[in-house]
């Protein structure tokens, strides 16, 4: 088994340039959670989202196949990582979880003029399967804010939240890095706000 450095091994990124909105670096690797899941890695939502998705892999709904290829059961797809730990369309967290939130910054930023946010990529890596029946917890950090950037939708900054996943027994199970711009749009004014 891989070895994995405990959440916040080391120091995030830097905010870089003088173009830097003042008050940005205080938001930088305060560690937010943990935030929990609602239900355990289970079969029917394995299932649906495997139908979804069109994933055949049989290790994934049949326990003979996953037997068979060196597993104890089911095992879920690793795409579903952050599944477990989403929150529902009411926005409610379960019981026990953080209220806080890393990308809090993004208010700080839309404050000073930079309404718009979209989302560039997420980045997910996978220490190993998850089993039916582990509960997932993550916790969260705000990794990285990069200096002013032009880009064809406007004028921001590329925040980036680093999220570490954890079963019950608090054994890292994988990783994710979603990143967003915040920015002002091309053809905006502070007029408009």
């Amino acid at each position: 088994m891989r070895h994995v450095a405990p959440f916040g091994h080391r120091a995030p990124t830097e905010i870089m340039g003088a173009d830097v909105l003042p008050g940005l670096k205080q938001y930088l690797g305060q560690r937010f959670g943990p935030f929990h899941c609602w239900d355990p890695v289970n079969a029917s939502m394995i299932r649906h989202w495997c139908e979804a998705m069109g994933d055949t892999n049989p290790i994934y709904t049949d326990v003979a196949a996953a037997r068979a290829h060196g597993h104890a059961g089911l095992v879920a797809p690793p795409t579903m990582l952050h599944t477990w730990v989403m929150t529902g369309y009411n926005g409610l967290r379960p019981p026990g979880s953080a209220t806080g939130n890393a990308f809090e910054v993004l208010d700080t930023i839309e404050q000073a003029g930079f309404p718009g946010v979209v989302a560039v990529n997420c980045e997910q890596e996978y220490f190993r399967y998850l089993r039916e029946g582990e509960r997932i917890h993550y916790y969260a950090e705000l990794e990285s804010v990069s200096k002013q950037k032009a880009t064809a939708l406007g004028t921001g900054y590329f925040c980036t939240e680093l999220s570490t996943f954890y079963n019950q027994e608090d054994e890292a199970v994988g990783s994710m890095r979603f990143r967003v711009l915040k920015y002002r749009p091309a053809n905006w004014n502070l007029d408009n706000g």
